[in-house]
């Protein structure tokens, strides 16, 4: 970070796990779409054939390129009273860029250093033993903790296919989190947690002072003027409609529960294209050394550390430099986010349609981003 130590973890190496980043990856080299980008014309061509491989009732592609954007919307559904880009979206588990970019930021302010020790932000009388969980392991997948805590699918099975994370509040995860004693020594070993990531978010908001939806609000949305972002439903004729694996079945607007800064957030297509923008250009952006810092790798890991991370994004390799992206689910929708600063290009993908086998969305949008 700039102008500080780096909190973070050095390389964890962990060849077995399997995440999104190694989905994308193969979705990659699968998904093509042949088109050679150049044209306003060639990229719409482009975006529309990508909206008809989704396969979902409402579907937004949008894309910046060089500040210069483009958005194609369709879907199997009739179109919905509210145009479908100005709709906000379920983004799932891409909420941890914001919540990323938060934690740089509050970093950045001197507020935070990334290496408070979680548990004694969530219990100031807990004694803190000689290697503990930090919000820099948190953030960084590298705190030893499981993708979900070991009671939450017995409370959330009677909720399983409407609300299960509403089912599982705040006091719940930290109080799971505070018994929990990881099986190795933080900062050794990379493993998806949406766990951590939820833990992070109210061990931040103790140790500030300040609730989590106030300090996302004032360090993260207002600065980039993201009026279309929000971590609750408020208005149906404001928020998108999931649908279920058929296509076809509404599903209730996604409650994260107490995991709010692992998968709340809802925004407008418009709004993600400019956080994403403000990553591509960080030096006219009011948080700057905090997008600079979201950039740099962090960690590496897997077979011949291939699979690099930032604090905030998955980092692959293309012919021009690398491309950052984050995808993210929840009952009944999909997100995409990524940007690729050798080409000046920022890509949001949406989709109202539950995650089923063999889903194209994913490949669609990560080949799109990562075609030369």
């Amino acid at each position: 970070m700039t102008g500080r130590s780096t909190p973070w973890p050095g390389a964890a190496d962990d060849p077995d796990e399997a995440d999104e980043a190694d989905k994308a990856d193969e979705a990659g080299a699968r998904g093509a779409l042949g088109t050679t980008p150049g044209s306003d014309d060639a990229l719409r061509e482009r975006l529309v054939s990508a909206v008809d491989a989704v396969d979902a009732p409402d579907v937004v592609l949008a894309v910046s390129r060089s500040g210069r954007r483009t958005l194609h919307c369709g879907g199997t559904a009739s179109p919905p009273p509210v145009p479908r880009e100005d709709l906000r979206y379920e983004i799932g588990s891409a909420s941890k860029a914001f919540t990323g970019l938060l934690l740089a930021r509050l970093i950045q302010r001197g507020l935070l250093t990334g290496g408070e020790p979680a548990a004694s932000c969530l219990d100031p009388h807990r004694r803190g033993g000689p290697a503990p969980v930090t919000l820099a392991h948190l953030i960084t997948h590298t705190a030893g903790l499981p993708a979900l805590p070991g009671d939450f699918y017995v409370r959330a099975l009677p909720a399983w296919r409407t609300n299960p994370y509403g089912r599982y509040p705040a006091e719940r995860v930290t109080g799971a989190f505070l018994r929990h004693r990881p099986r190795h020594r933080p900062g050794t070993r990379w493993h998806y947690s949406n766990f951590g990531v939820a833990v992070l978010g109210h061990a931040v908001a103790a140790a500030t002072g300040t609730q989590w939806d106030e300090l996302l609000g004032a360090h993260v949305l207002r600065p980039l003027g993201l009026s279309g972002t929000a971590l609750a439903a408020a208005d149906p004729k404001a928020d998108a409609v999931g649908h279920g694996k058929d296509g076809r079945t509404p599903t209730l607007a996604f409650d994260a529960g107490g995991f709010a800064a692992a998968g709340a957030v809802r925004a407008t297509p418009h709004d993600l294209l400019t956080f994403l923008e403000a990553h591509l250009d960080p030096a006219g952006s009011p948080l700057a050394d905090a997008l600079r810092a979201v950039r740099t790798p962090v960690l590496r890991r897997g077979l011949d550390r291939r699979h690099i991370h930032t604090v905030a994004w998955f980092r692959h390799p293309t012919n021009g430099g690398p491309m950052y992206f984050h995808s993210g689910a929840t009952l009944g929708q999909q997100a995409f986010l990524g940007f690729r600063p050798d080409t000046g290009t920022a890509l949001v993908a949406l989709c109202t349609r539950r995650f089923r086998a063999r889903d194209p969305f994913v490949a669609t949008a990560y080949a799109l981003l990562a075609q030369d």
